[in-house]
């Protein structure tokens, strides 16, 4: 009889631990399995265009713009409404490619005159200092500065560059010509100072030939 009433004691203790065993178990918070990471999704269109350095092209409908003059006042792509525009994208104001190719601009103006062409050259220097280039180099072009680079970047100028070994972005040297009905006719990238206000004078003068 002793020996039955152990087991059966036995028997219970073995229930009781197995149930504080499963409330246990129950109890305890689960681990959470570790999400796998998200992946950036670019599309191959957007994609394609972060790779680019110019966005213009030939053809299409110029980047409308508004920026500040030397002199103080504004300009926009509307004021040359009804005749080419030349526009020359410069890196810095003083500089020898720079002022060379200002000087070259100034010289040719009679004759883009006569072609009913106006010339604007654009960099991101303060008015301040396009101010002391046309003083000390007797420019007679206009000059504009666009230091938010909204206008460089939208024509596509503003970009990587590399000097003795450094990289860091800025201006791409760049001429547009945009003919009347503000649509771009023609694109000088990369371009090299030397002779290229005369190569952009003939080719405006050929259209009209």
């Amino acid at each position: 009889m002793a020996k039955k009433t152990r087991k059966k004691a036995s028997t219970q203790t073995v229930r009781k631990i197995a149930t504080q065993s499963r409330t246990t178990k129950t109890a305890l918070p689960q681990a959470k399995k570790p999400r796998a990471p998200v992946k950036a999704v670019v599309s191959k269109t957007a994609s394609a265009k972060a790779e680019q350095t110019h966005v213009l092209s030939e053809g299409t409908a110029a980047p409308a713009f508004r920026i500040l003059r030397d002199d103080g006042d504004s300009v926009s792509l509307k004021d040359f409404a009804g005749r080419n525009l030349v526009l020359y994208f410069y890196p810095r104001a003083n500089t020898p490619g720079c002022t060379l190719e200002a000087a070259d601009f100034t010289r040719l103006a009679p004759q883009f005159e006569t072609l009913d062409t106006a010339i604007l050259g654009v960099s991101a220097d303060s008015q301040a200092a396009l101010q002391r280039f046309r003083k000390k180099h007797d420019l007679d072009i206009g000059l504009a500065s666009d230091e938010t680079l909204a206008m460089l970047k939208a024509y596509g100028v503003w970009g990587q560059k590399s000097f003795m070994g450094r990289t860091f972005d800025g201006i791409l040297r760049t001429t547009v010509w945009i003919g009347p009905k503000g649509k771009t006719v023609r694109i000088w990238r990369n371009v090299k100072v030397a002779g290229h206000a005369e190569d952009v004078l003939a080719a405006i003068r050929s259209a009209f030939s």
